[in-house]
């Protein structure tokens, strides 16, 4: 990717977190992509601290499936555990991606499995 590039998503990235903070009551959802894998933590930015995390390394790539599918299953994974952790409410900040594709069917994912947002 382009210099240029990165730098305008730093940009957005900053200008998103400027507005929005994770706290105790509402954490947090913060979702990164890469190429190849895709990562989405929820953290508490009062303390500094990671409170849940899963990425699609964890999840076991058995069958065919696209990267959009293994985002979604990284969506389910991760509400289900801020579930166990007794979360129920968070801000989602897409890292100044923008909301399509495989950020989207992180979210969606998160949705379905009971996070609000």
């Amino acid at each position: 990717m382009s210099r240029e590039k990165i730098q305008q998503r730093e940009k957005r990235k900053r200008r998103i977190r400027a507005k929005i903070s994770g706290t105790a009551q509402i954490p947090r959802l913060s979702v990164f992509k890469s190429n190849l894998h895709i990562y989405a933590q929820i953290i508490d930015d009062e303390l500094g601290k990671t409170l849940v995390s899963a990425s699609d390394l964890q999840i076991k790539k058995t069958a065919k499936k696209t990267k959009s599918q293994i985002a979604f299953q990284i969506g389910g994974e991760v509400a289900k555990k801020a579930k166990a952790k007794k979360i129920k409410k968070v801000v989602f900040d897409r890292g100044g991606f923008k909301f399509h594709g495989r950020i989207k069917a992180v979210a969606d994912g998160a949705r379905k499995t009971g996070l609000i947002f």
